[in-house]
């Protein structure tokens, strides 16, 4: 199992996602994501997010809120937990990312860019500013086969 970090950076009412266009054998490939990564030895989730977001974009993060925790389960890949933040507050100006092109996206637009189907159930929970939550996402493939908020079944389309 592995530990990552994903944010959503926003500036008024955009928010700053990443075309994930530039990894060879990226299982986000031509997906439109957050910012963040995969835990590096003694961090802790705030500490990984605030690097990874200054690695891929050069910000520093100045104010950050702790939303919930995604369990991905998927039948190709290892399982995932994942730690959502979201960022109103930073410094610093952008610089290129290896991993994609970043763009400030209004948020009212974000649900017509390509994303992973689970994506759009937390994208959803931020938007109505739900309390922390634990989201858990089953795949088979890139196909979202069931889903659990706090333990209990949510329709999936």
């Amino acid at each position: 199992m592995i530990n990552t970090t994903l944010c959503y950076l926003f500036r008024g009412d955009e928010v700053l996602m990443l075309h994930r266009t530039k990894k060879k054998n990226d299982l986000n490939h031509d997906k439109w994501i957050g910012l963040g990564g995969k835990f590096e030895d003694g961090e802790s989730p705030e500490d990984c997010v605030r690097r990874e977001v200054r690695e891929e974009t050069g910000l520093t993060l100045t104010a950050w809120r702790f939303r919930g925790i995604i369990t991905f389960v998927n039948d190709r890949y290892e399982t995932e937990y994942m730690h959502l933040f979201t960022a109103d507050g930073f410094t610093g100006s952008m610089i290129p990312c290896d991993e994609g092109d970043p763009e400030w996206i209004p948020w009212s637009r974000i649900g017509e860019l390509p994303q992973w189907e689970g994506d759009r159930l937390f994208l959803r929970l931020l938007e109505q500013d739900a309390p922390f939550f634990s989201l858990k996402l089953v795949y088979s493939g890139d196909r979202l086969l069931e889903a659990f908020l706090d333990g209990k079944p949510l329709p999936v389309c």
